[in-house]
């Protein structure tokens, strides 16, 4: 059963984490608790899965990135996880996940690679197919970025 301080910090935690440097002292201080505590606390809800993380959402076309591919590739299920792991180690690639494939679209290892234009991202992408020996894939650029949010529990 959650606290009512444990849903104040959850609550806070939906919303934005101030850009300064000490952002978890700012937001114990909002909650008027001691920076010690909400790290303890966030922690906690962590290992006990009530939260599964705290991260950033990054607007790419505002940080420059005007080249977002989805980039979905047909790998052969023996080779899925160490292909998987391979390019989830690459810096361009933010996402990288296994899909089920199906007769009607047999792709089933997807990755999002944000580049600065088409041209260095397609280059990239030929460097991946040239390292992993996978010819088969298909680009699918982003058109344009949607409201990006995160999920509210608490209000």
């Amino acid at each position: 059963m959650l606290s009512p301080l444990d849903k104040k910090i959850l609550k806070r935690l939906q919303e934005d984490i101030p850009l300064t440097a000490s952002p978890y002292k700012d937001m114990a201080e909002e909650l008027d608790i001691d920076e010690d505590e909400l790290i303890d606390k966030i922690k906690k809800y962590n290992e006990t899965g009530i939260l599964k993380r705290v991260s950033a959402i990054l607007y790419h076309r505002q940080a420059g990135f005007n080249a977002n591919a989805m980039v979905v590739w047909k790998v052969n299920n023996k080779d899925i996880l160490s292909i998987g792991e391979y390019l989830a180690s690459i810096p361009e690639i933010s996402h990288c996940y296994e899909r089920i494939a199906y007769p009607f679209w047999d792709y089933n290892l997807y990755t999002m690679i944000h580049e600065k234009d088409m041209e260095r991202c397609s280059k990239i992408i030929q460097g991946i197919s040239d390292a992993i020996g996978v010819t088969e894939y298909r680009v699918l650029y982003s058109t344009r970025e949607l409201k990006k949010t995160s999920m509210k529990y608490f209000k």
